[in-house]
């Protein structure tokens, strides 16, 4: 029995406003899905499956020493064919092909896990343990199997057909392959590494073309934004937060970052603005963090956020993501003391989507509701505290809907996003600004 899955699509041409009628997607096959357009053509598309990459005689020197208490992407060595951007993808690797050996030669030693070294299967990391017959200097070489991600695109061409144009296959964040004008993008399939079947979870039609966005109720720290905005008196920003918005992984950062996306944008929709923007960041840290700090630190919360004294602050933390909403409430409401204390506005970004599994996620798909308890705690404090909330996360959650798998943004394929990502951040900033 055949799945069938419908989206309402739209037409990639400025002006051209949405097609009304539903288009299905029906899973047909182990690779076949089915597209039926009304009033236009039915065409059955044969997706070509993933395939597994042999990589032979790897070459590593030298070879770390294996960390098993740190991150899976951390422990030793990064396999090259399931690297992603600082980190590695997980579960890429075929676990049993791993073999390490003390030369290129294929009747070369072999060395044993456990003895000479130890391997995450996971991550792809390995290293050397204590006794290893592997030399601190020494040069290793590794063989192994590994698969790739993958997305494809399928498109309703300019004359009327259907077809399926393959994604290029990637590490982390595969992208989808160009809809060009005049066409209508249909949805997407995901392969999110080696998989034996399609299944309902890698099917992603386009069921809406955009965020829909809603009128957002004025708080009182937008208001007076908006009248200094309006007047030309300088408003100084502050961004603070983590490495999503250090970013320093990013190779056009100072464009890209979200930060720098919002005050673009809000420079355009108010010609009068005087904006200073400021941004104090940490990577792999959070609000607790920079409260332990002592004097002088760098990240010292009183010297790097409050004396600087921005009159708007904006603060983004995925890594706060462990709290409770009590804990949120505790803990943000004495940055919001802090914070009424210097005269400062505060705006409140909820977090991006992660790695599904780090969510307790099973799918990409229907996946609108944030289930992380941090992010309900983020929007009962900002109700209460009448504090401005710029709600990505809803966002996010809706990207599915777009034919996005969310973790296709994800440049280290855990927690990382791109421009793409960064611009959602600024979408629910400028919401609070219509």
């Amino acid at each position: 029995m055949s799945l069938r899955y419908f989206c309402l699509c739209t037409i990639v041409s400025v002006g051209l406003a949405p097609a009304q009628q539903p288009v299905s997607f029906a899973l047909t096959g182990p690779w076949d899905v089915e597209v039926v357009v009304p009033g236009g053509p039915r065409q059955t598309l044969r997706v070509a499956p993933p395939v597994m990459l042999t990589v032979v005689a790897e070459r590593h020197a030298p070879l770390p020493v294996f960390n098993p208490k740190a991150g899976g992407w951390v422990k030793g060595a990064q396999l090259a064919g399931v690297k992603a951007q600082e980190t590695t993808s997980p579960h890429l690797l075929e676990a049993a092909s791993f073999v390490l050996r003390d030369g290129a030669a294929v009747d070369a030693a072999v060395f044993t896990r456990g003895v000479d070294y130890e391997v995450d299967l996971d991550w792809g990391t390995f290293g050397r343990v204590a006794g290893s017959r592997i030399q601190p200097d020494q040069a290793v070489f590794v063989s192994y199997r590994h698969a790739q991600m993958r997305l494809d695109a399928v498109v309703l061409t300019g004359d009327g057909k259907v077809t399926l144009r393959q994604g290029e296959p990637r590490a982390a964040a595969p992208a989808a392959p160009r809809v060009s004008a005049g066409e209508r993008h249909l949805g997407n399939i995901y392969l999110p590494g080696f998989i034996s079947k399609l299944e309902t979870e890698h099917l992603f039609p386009v069921l809406e073309s955009a965020y829909p966005e809603s009128a957002i109720s004025e708080t009182a720290t937008v208001s007076r934004l908006k009248k200094r905005l309006e007047s030309g008196e300088t408003l100084r920003i502050l961004a603070w937060g983590d490495s999503v918005t250090d970013a320093t992984y990013l190779a056009d950062r100072e464009t890209s970052r979200w930060q720098t996306q919002f005050v673009e944008r809000l420079r355009k929709r108010y010609p009068r603005a005087n904006i200073e923007l400021l941004t104090q960041a940490w990577g792999g840290r959070n609000t607790g963090s920079y409260l332990a700090e002592p004097p002088g630190s760098p990240h010292n919360y009183k010297e790097t956020v409050l004396a600087v004294k921005p009159d708007l602050i904006i603060s983004e933390f995925v890594n706060d993501a462990s709290l409770q909403p009590a804990q949120v409430e505790e803990r943000y409401s004495k940055l919001l003391a802090d914070f009424q204390a210097i005269h400062a506005e505060w705006i409140i970004l909820t977090p991006h989507y992660v790695r599904p599994d780090w969510m307790n996620l099973t799918r990409e798909r229907e996946i609108d509701n944030d289930p992380r308890p941090y992010v309900e705690g983020l929007r009962q404090f900002a109700a209460k505290h009448d504090v401005g909330l710029a709600d990505a996360s809803l966002r996010y959650g809706r990207l599915w809907r777009q034919g996005v798998p969310h973790s296709t943004l994800l440049l280290n394929a855990i927690n990382h996003p791109d421009a793409r990502g960064m611009g959602l951040f600024a979408d629910a900033l400028m919401a609070l600004f219509p």
